[in-house]
C-alpha cells in the first residue's frame, strides 16, 4: 500500500474485473487509488484480508484499516477520481441505490469466470 493511497484489491484472473482496474488507473489523475491483483505476493496479508475475502469480492482498503467490500468498495474507489465520479460513488449511501448495486455486483462476482 503506498502512503496515503487507497487500495483497490481485484481478482487479477478475471477478465472484466482487469477491465475495471484499467478503467481506474486511466481516471485516477490524482494518484490517489493504488490497484493492485489480490494474486500479488504477500498483498492480502498486509491488508489484513483472507483468501475467501478476495475469491469472494473484490475490496477497497484505507490507509487506517477500514475496509470496503463489493459494490462498496467500488464506490468508495470512486470517490477518489477526478470529474464526477466522486458523486457517482456518494449514490452508494442512498438505500435504493446501495441494494440495486449490491445485487449488480454479487450477480457480476457470481459469474466473474466466464469474463
Amino acid at each position: 500500500m503506498a502512503g496515503n493511497r487507497l487500495t483497490l484489491v481485484y481478482d487479477g484472473e478475471c477478465g472484466f474485473c482487469e477491465g475495471l482496474a484499467r478503467w481506474v488507473r486511466r481516471r485516477d489523475r490524482r494518484g490517489r487509488v493504488d490497484v493492485r491483483p489480490s494474486q500479488e505476493a504477500g498483498l492480502i496479508e498486509r491488508l489484513g484480508l483472507t483468501r475467501s475475502e478476495v475469491a469472494r469480492a473484490s475490496w477497497a482498503v484505507e490507509v487506517g484499516g477500514a475496509r470496503f467490500e463489493g459494490a462498496a468498495g467500488i464506490s468508495r474507489v470512486l470517490r477518489e477520481l477526478g470529474g464526477g465520479w466522486p458523486a457517482v460513488g456518494w449514490l452508494y449511501r442512498v438505500p435504493p441505490v446501495r441494494w440495486v448495486e449490491d445485487r449488480y455486483y454479487a450477480r457480476v462476482a457470481r459469474r466473474r469466470s466466464w469474463w
